[in-house]
């Protein structure tokens, strides 16, 4: 599934999908999307808003921040949601390196093939996707 089509098919508002055409377009972060683009690549946070229009269609999506850290074959961190008033914090671990070790996937020398898990899963390598808490903006 392609994030256009999980954006058109959630509940997220007007303006959050405004800032997530801004986002795709510029790989930057801007208002509603927040991330700090030396630790956080714009491909794996797209990858991770893709993953979040997926699992929670029915969040009336504001605005997203993104605290994570990436490496070769990973980006982990803490994803806060505010949807209609609430904070949602979703702890996440993206590994292709693990995707790739579930495959039996090998590339030539021998280790897991992570360049083929991140090209044909893309988004779907997650191996954590916790949701920690939900509070309302006023708690």
């Amino acid at each position: 599934m392609t994030i256009q089509y999980l954006i058109a098919r959630s509940g997220a508002t007007p303006e959050f999908r405004a800032a997530l055409e801004e986002f795709l377009a510029s790989g930057r972060p801007n208002e509603r999307i927040a991330f700090d683009s030396r630790r956080s690549p714009s491909v794996k946070v797209e990858r991770t808003l893709t993953r979040l229009l997926e699992m929670h269609p029915e969040l009336a999506l504001e605005s997203v921040s993104i605290v994570g850290s990436s490496g070769c074959e990973y980006y982990r961190g803490t994803l806060t949601a505010v949807a209609a008033g609430a904070q949602h914090r979703i702890e996440f671990y993206w590994d292709c390196k693990w995707r790739a070790e579930q495959q039996g996937w090998r590339d030539a020398f021998g280790f897991p093939d992570q360049i083929r898990a991140a090209r044909e899963f893309g988004y779907d390598c997650f191996r954590e996707w916790k949701p920690t808490v939900s509070v309302d903006a006023a708690g």
